[in-house]
């Protein structure tokens, strides 16, 4: 049973992956929704994996009196039982309005060959005998939650089994003096299975998957830089064809994490459940990656002249900046300059219905590279540019490309005197889409991950941006090992 429990919930739970819970009242930044039909596809697979499982379990033995006319008393034991057969025919898994599960077992055989001894006296029979256990019937309530922590926990609300009928084939010396209490053997086989199946059920939640929930990771490492929060905000939330999970969707520095200068949007979510399984993206996830990454200086840059392209008509050079500054060469000549580019603030993600754009601003000091390896500001300038955004999507996470809108200059302060602010405008645009996006970008395409488990495959994926978070769609497939 400990396979089918984990089987279920880690297809279910597996989309959880933060050592601090959401506070109280706080939105998420990701939400998971399994739907119904992402539900009965796990319970299909669970069906699959417990199978093979209830072939390999080791039955109780069964023991107990007998008392016959003329015969008297005496004492019976069935043992070595081995499962030689199982069809488990039918599941259903379905979301309950207080946040569980509620899973059915149904249209189930197993049958189970073993050993007999009889004991009367200084008597002692034995043989062998085929159970035959049908339609079986389990039903099990789960109650979903989550602990301080920010993982999931899950318990046991209710179980009750039922089998139908109960066939035992007894052979052997004397088989008749079993047949004899045949039936009392075979309703003691059908309360002993049915107090079993749910003590298994109730062990295997206990004892193997709460444990295996906490073993779950909620936290992410992006790079050396930064990691992903992915502790859950509160209990998950049910509807008649929907399981809503909720989780921070956090990034945050790896090194020192601080409070975060964002909050995440108030989401509301369309009621789509045409696929089994749906993630629900806020802005808030890309604006705290863009708050960390700009907190490490990772958007700041520094351009030489050696780093310009060879053929190049425009250096990186006093001399060649004359056409911005005539006077810059006449009091710097033959020199080299350095450009150093920071982003002024970190830029934050727009969403809207069917698109995504960002405004990005930055100042650019100008150095001359003194021979004293001193080196000198010169002038200083404001850049301002949009910036449109367009993402994808694999089966492990979440990738990026930005699309450089054109850059516009303001000369802030000039200490060489004129100085040509649209011609050095051209010149940015060409640096900007050749050599800071393309870096950006490389970045993105490393992507951020998704909170999926190993040997779960997304297909038929389908994108929706609404405004203040991206809606992601998809049917999942489970790689059998």
């Amino acid at each position: 049973m400990g396979a089918l429990a984990r089987a279920l919930l880690s297809t279910l739970l597996g989309f959880l992956l933060t050592p601090t819970p959401g506070a109280l009242g706080a939105n998420p930044g990701l939400v998971a929704r399994i739907t119904d039909k992402g539900l009965d596809y796990a319970a299909r697979e669970g069906l699959v994996v417990l199978q093979s499982e209830l072939r390999e379990i080791t039955l109780p033995d069964f023991t107990g009196d007998f008392k016959i006319k003329f015969v008297g008393r005496g004492h019976y034991e069935f043992h070595s039982l081995d499962v030689r057969a199982c069809e488990l025919r039918g599941s259903a898994l379905k979301p309950l309005a207080d946040g569980g599960l509620s899973l059915s077992v149904f249209d189930s055989f197993i049958q189970v060959q073993g050993r007999w001894k009889v004991r009367k006296s200084f008597v002692k029979l034995q043989g062998s005998f085929d159970l035959h256990v049908k339609s079986i019937t389990i039903s099990v309530k789960l109650l979903l939650g989550s602990e301080p922590s920010g993982r999931p926990t899950v318990t046991t609300s209710s179980c009750s089994s039922h089998i139908h009928d109960v066939g035992v084939d007894i052979s052997g010396d004397l088989e008749w003096l079993l047949n004899l209490f045949h039936n009392q053997i075979e309703s003691k086989f059908r309360r002993e299975l049915e107090t079993k199946i749910c003590e298994m059920v109730e062990e295997s939640v206990t004892s193997d998957l709460q444990p295996y929930l906490q073993t779950l990771p909620v936290i992410a490492e992006i790079d050396s830089v930064a990691g992903v929060d992915y502790s859950l905000m509160e209990a998950p939330r049910a509807t008649a064809q929907m399981l809503d999970v909720m989780f921070k969707g956090e990034i945050f520095h790896l090194n020192h994490r601080s409070p975060v200068a964002c909050l995440a949007p108030a989401l509301s979510l369309p009621e789509d459940h045409d696929r089994m399984v749906y993630f629900a993206i806020s802005d808030y996830v890309f604006n705290t990656a863009s708050l960390v990454y700009h907190q490490a200086g990772y958007l700041n840059f520094s351009v030489t002249d050696d780093m310009s392209p060879p053929d190049s008509t425009i250096r990186l050079t006093t001399k060649s900046f004359r056409a911005f500054a005539p006077r810059i060469g006449r009091l710097y000549p033959n020199l080299n300059l350095e450009l150093r580019g920071a982003v002024v603030q970190a830029p934050l993600l727009n969403f809207s219905p069917g698109k995504l754009s960002l405004a990005l601003q930055l100042e650019i000091e100008a150095l001359v590279l003194l021979p004293n390896s001193v080196k000198e500001p010169v002038f200083r300038l404001s850049v301002a540019t949009n910036v449109s955004a367009t993402l994808a999507f694999n089966t492990s996470k979440i990738t990026g490309f930005l699309n450089p809108g054109k850059v516009q200059v303001e000369l802030k302060e000039s200490k060489v005197g004129v100085f040509n602010v649209e011609m050095l405008e051209a010149l940015l645009n060409y640096y900007i889409g050749e050599k800071l996006y393309p870096k950006v970008n490389d970045k993105l395409a490393e992507g951020f991950p998704l909170p999926l488990l190993k040997r779960i495959q997304l297909h038929d994926l389908v994108l929706q941006i609404h405004k203040d978070f991206l809606f992601l769609g998809a049917n999942v497939q489970y790689m059998r090992v």
